[in-house]
């Protein structure tokens, strides 16, 4: 029997519940500092492509509702000087395929480098296709990494690298050998099925790699109270991608207000645990049902 991933990490997140605490609580601050910059919050837009039939300039549009929104704006596949306008429009990370010809990965690391990329790094998870083959990316191949190849896309780098597509704590820990700065905890929109919810995987990793690196989580994210759980197990932010695909049709505002509005329902969650900023998170407060 197979298991929608997808379905799982919903149902996982509905899961969880928290107890309250008032006494001595405050008004939290939901700022995120990452590798030197300050963002207004831990909620971040996902990786995401191809974007263009769901408004006119959809991808530039997302990253402009990400920066509006003091939020981090992460982005996937795109023709060099689309990728140009976005990291032009917001603070980004640029995660590239893992193509199967490393000269192809390494241009790209470097044209990220060149216009001013935030951060790069990889989809791990897009190694393999449904039938068990090497993955095919738009008339592209793809292939597997090792942690040699990892460490060379590191070194190439002038910017923070992420490997996107974490959910062992062995993977984890190949990512700590090869000097990644960070992680992002998912399972790509249920590439596999029958995956394990990504929080589900995300206090084994925390416990192993400590603070080594910087913990992200995406994967079915659709309000301040599943970025609070995340958070609480261990993440330092986390990605919304397809939950801001509506809003996304009504152009960069609508993204930046829902973005600003779940950053709003955090902090009200935050406010009734306790949680004075996001340094102060426990997992102590969080109950897990059946599941």
């Amino acid at each position: 029997m197979t298991h929608d991933s997808n379905l799982a990490t919903r149902e996982y997140f509905d899961s969880i519940f928290l107890e309250t605490r008032y006494i001595d609580a405050d008004l939290p601050d939901t700022k995120l500092e990452l590798w030197g910059e300050t963002f207004d919050t831990p909620i971040m837009t996902a990786a995401l492509s191809h974007l263009h039939n769901i408004c006119d300039d959809g991808m530039v549009q997302f990253a402009k509702g990400a920066n509006d929104a003091g939020a981090l704006h992460w982005v996937g596949m795109g023709e060099p000087e689309e990728m140009e306008r976005i990291f032009a429009a917001a603070k980004t990370v640029r995660i590239i395929k893992p193509h199967a010809d490393n000269n192809d990965v390494l241009w790209r690391i470097e044209h990220a480098n060149r216009h001013g990329a935030f951060a790069v790094g990889m989809d791990i998870d897009h190694s393999f296709s449904h039938d068990g083959k090497y993955d095919l990316v738009r008339g592209l191949p793809m292939k597997p990494k090792s942690v040699e190849e990892l460490k060379m896309f590191v070194e190439a780098s002038k910017v923070p690298f992420i490997a996107k597509g974490v959910l062992s704590v062995q993977d984890a820990l190949k990512c700590a050998e090869a000097g990644v700065s960070g992680i992002v905890v998912s399972h790509h929109h249920g590439r596999m099925s029958s995956c394990i919810p990504p929080l589900m995987a995300l206090p084994k990793i925390k416990a192993e790699i400590g603070n080594s690196m910087k913990i992200f989580v995406d994967c079915g994210i659709e309000s301040g109270m599943d970025a609070y759980k995340a958070l609480a197990l261990g993440a330092d932010a986390v990605s919304v991608g397809r939950h801001l695909m509506t809003p996304l049709a009504d152009g960069a505002a609508a993204v930046t207000k829902r973005l600003c509005d779940m950053t709003g329902e955090l902090r009200a969650t935050m406010a009734r645990t306790g949680v004075k900023s996001l340094n102060g998170f426990d997992p102590s407060v969080l109950y897990f049902r059946s599941f």
